[in-house]
């Protein structure tokens, strides 16, 4: 027969393993994030493959805005060129990657990260959204 502290312990350990689980994902989501806005810095040399990375609204707003295709409207774009991250901030389906040089604004859109926003200086106050080259709807 269990004694009576087993309940206790075994909720403990459920907690813990839980816990656990849940800075396993939050890690793997940041990773995920932090590879896209990587491989989106990478490609500006290559702005089909950055297109890619692009969430539909956000390419889509920047293709009217531009009244040109994504390569073509990104390239003319001149987004801040960066070269490492300085931190990563991931909540829920959202997620912001903060590097040297700029700051970007990624969705889990079906199951993958996309850029909704780059090219964004932070507020001057707290009461301010960052200021953004690149957004989408």
């Amino acid at each position: 027969m269990p004694s009576g502290n087993w309940l206790p312990t075994g909720l403990l350990t459920g907690t813990a393993v839980l816990a656990l689980a849940g800075c396993s994902s939050l890690a793997g989501r940041e990773s995920a994030a932090t590879a896209v806005a990587e491989h989106f810095q990478r490609s500006h040399l290559r702005p089909q493959a950055a297109c890619h990375d692009l969430a539909p609204a956000t390419r889509e707003e920047l293709e009217l805005d531009a009244e040109s295709a994504c390569p073509d409207a990104l390239r003319d774009l001149g987004l801040p060129v960066a070269r490492r991250v300085t931190g990563v901030d991931v909540y829920g389906r959202q997620a912001r990657v903060v590097l040297d040089r700029d700051t970007l604004f990624l969705a889990s859109v079906d199951g993958d990260w996309k850029i909704t926003a780059a090219g964004c200086t932070p507020p001057d106050t707290a009461e301010r959204p960052y200021d953004c080259l690149l957004k989408g709807g």
